[in-house]
Order: C-alpha cells, then sequence, then structure tokens
C-alpha cells in the first residue's frame, strides 16, 4: 500500500446521486444505495449492476454480514431488511420495522450473530441476524444517534450523536463503561435554530488503543456550509483527547466515514462544497499526511484490506474504485 500512489482505477455511473456503499467481503462486488430509496449491487469483474428495491425512502446503512451471504440494510423508512446477495437476483430475506423515523447506521458482531441499529428514535437496538429477532433495546442518548460499532471483542458497542457524545456500551448490562467527548463536532446556532454537525463516523486502531470519529467543526454558518472537516482521536483506556485533525483548505467539507487502515494510517472521506476527498493521518501529526482529489462531491467510502481498493460514492451518480498502490505497468 502507498497513499501518495492512490487513483482511480474504476468509475461506474448510475441514474441517480448516491448514498452509501460498502465492498463485499471477498471484494468480487459493492453494494451502494441511491436517492431512487434503490440498492445496486456492480459486479466490479464486468460493470453489470442488479437494483434491489425494497425500501421506501433513502437507505442510509449498509453492512455484510462476516461471510458475505448476506447484506442488511437500514432506511430512512425505519425498515431493516435481510439481503441474500449471493445470487444473480438478491431476494430480501426479511423485513423488519426496526426503528421509528430514520435508521442511521448499522453494525454486525465480529462472529456475524447480531446486529446493532441506531437512529432517530434515540434507541440501540441488537437483532439475532439468524432470525430477526430483537434482542434487546435500550436508550441513553439525547440526540439523534449517527453512527455504531462493534468492539472486536463482540461484547462491546460504539455509538455516536449529534451532539458529540461517544458512548462505548456493555453488551451485557446495556451500561455506559466509558464516554469519549466529542463535543467539537456539534454546534448549535442560535439565530438559524440549528443543532448541526454531529459523530458521523467511528474507529478503533488496529492496535485497540485509539478510537477516532468524525465529523465537522467551525459551523459558523450551518445553512450556507460555512464548517471545516475535523477527525478526533482519543485513548481507549481513559478518553483523553490525543489529537484533533484539522484538514486546512477544505470549507465545507464534511468527514462521512474514518476507518484505520492495516498499518494504522487513518482514512477518513470528506464531501461537501469543497468537493470529495480522501483525507489520510497518522498519530503524530495533526493535519492530514496526505490527500486525493475525487472528482466529485463524497458520500460515503469502504476499504477492501486484501486488494487495497477504496470504492466512493459520490452526488454526480458515481461509484468510483481507487487503488492504494502504483498503477500497473502498461
Amino acid at each position: 500500500m502507498d497513499i501518495k500512489q492512490a487513483h482511480i482505477g474504476q468509475d461506474l455511473t448510475y441514474e441517480r446521486p448516491l448514498l452509501r456503499c460498502r465492498f463485499s467481503p471477498d471484494g468480487m462486488f459493492v453494494v451502494s444505495s441511491s436517492e431512487d430509496s434503490t440498492l445496486q449491487k456492480w459486479d466490479l469483474s464486468s460493470s453489470e449492476k442488479v437494483i434491489l428495491k425494497g425500501h421506501q425512502s433513502w437507505v442510509q446503512a449498509l453492512e455484510f454480514n462476516p461471510d458475505g451471504s448476506q447484506l442488511v440494510s437500514g432506511g430512512c423508512d425505519g425498515r431493516l431488511i435481510w439481503w441474500s446477495v449471493t445470487e444473480a437476483e438478491p431476494k430480501a430475506l426479511r423485513v423488519i420495522d426496526g426503528h421509528a423515523g430514520w435508521i442511521r447506521a448499522v453494525a454486525i458482531s465480529p462472529d456475524g450473530s447480531q446486529l446493532a441499529s441506531v437512529g432517530n428514535d434515540l434507541m440501540v437496538r441488537l437483532w439475532k441476524m439468524a432470525s430477526g429477532e430483537k434482542i434487546a433495546e435500550w436508550g441513553g442518548h439525547e440526540k439523534h444517534i449517527y453512527s455504531v460499532l462493534f468492539h472486536p471483542n463482540g461484547k462491546q458497542i460504539f455509538t455516536g450523536d449529534l451532539a458529540g457524545k461517544v458512548h462505548l456500551w456493555n453488551v451485557d448490562n446495556k451500561q455506559v463503561a466509558r464516554s469519549f467527548d466529542a463535543a467539537p463536532l456539534h454546534t448549535y446556532e442560535g439565530g438559524q435554530r440549528v443543532d448541526f454537525g454531529g459523530v458521523r463516523g467511528i474507529a478503533l486502531s488496529p492496535d485497540q488503543t485509539q478510537v477516532l470519529a468524525g465529523g465537522l467543526h467551525k459551523a459558523t454558518n450551518p445553512l450556507g456550509a460555512v464548517h471545516e472537516p475535523l477527525v478526533l482521536r482519543f485513548k481507549f483506556d481513559d478518553a483523553q483527547l490525543l489529537k484533533s485533525h484539522v484538514c486546512d483548505g477544505i470549507p465545507g467539507g464534511v468527514i462521512w466515514r474514518v476507518l484505520s487502515l492495516p498499518d494504522a494510517t487513518t482514512m477518513a472521506v470528506c464531501g461537501g462544497s469543497s468537493g470529495g476527498f480522501l483525507l489520510f493521518f497518522n498519530n503524530e501529526q495533526e493535519k492530514d499526511i496526505h490527500r486525493f482529489k475525487l472528482p466529485a462531491l463524497a458520500r460515503d467510502m469502504d476499504y477492501h484490506v486484501a486488494t487495497e481498493r477504496v470504492a466512493t460514492v459520490h452526488h454526480d451518480h458515481h461509484l468510483r474504485i481507487t487503488y492504494l498502490h502504483p498503477k500497473a505497468a502498461s
């Protein structure tokens, strides 16, 4: 992997703006969601797509189970849908009314047995992947929950909300084990009466010693898109803030997702009025160590470890695959 050799290797187009994307575990295809409330399964070898219909609103949450046999989608219609995605024509296996209002994010446990979902109803819910049975639910956030992540131990869950609060929950007793203060990612603008920002993405470093939260700050005029992207880095053990990763020269940008790469480099996707970027950070420096300019405003990204590829979805209807290694010799 060489982030400074990043280049777009594949560019696919849909009829409407795209919202979210995830690689299948084997890297053979990507599933995206669109403003027409459908999902698209893209075969990366042939560039062909299959449309999945089932939601009645935009889909903001996508997640594959570990073996890639199923995908779960969560929509602004409050629905959770389990899809069997290995067939040529994927089918909906199960449809559940999971939340009142928007589902913002879902996560699947490392062993593939449980699904966590969060959204605008302020609830965290756990479901059995095999049956869709609800295992548990609990509150604890005062504002919309935007992000959720299982700890690799499978016994704890991170959630992040609009107010910039990140909680680490113990699954067994539904109690907060630790909280991380990501308040710089939240703004309330009294004149415009706008509650703005939030924890748009959470990641854990490969050695599990650091927690990352992404979003925006300096929102002096939210309705005018006057704000800047920001990634916060915390120490896992005591929730101490270690770094505030700022991104100069990207006005109007929002960090939509943040991931930790295998070498501990942090990668974030940024989209907004300045366009789209892949941003890279390390543990030592506050500013980004590299940025890759994308052709259009980006809304989400995913990384496939084995092939060192990044999928990004864009407002200009495109799904783009970026390679994080040098171009092959012609």
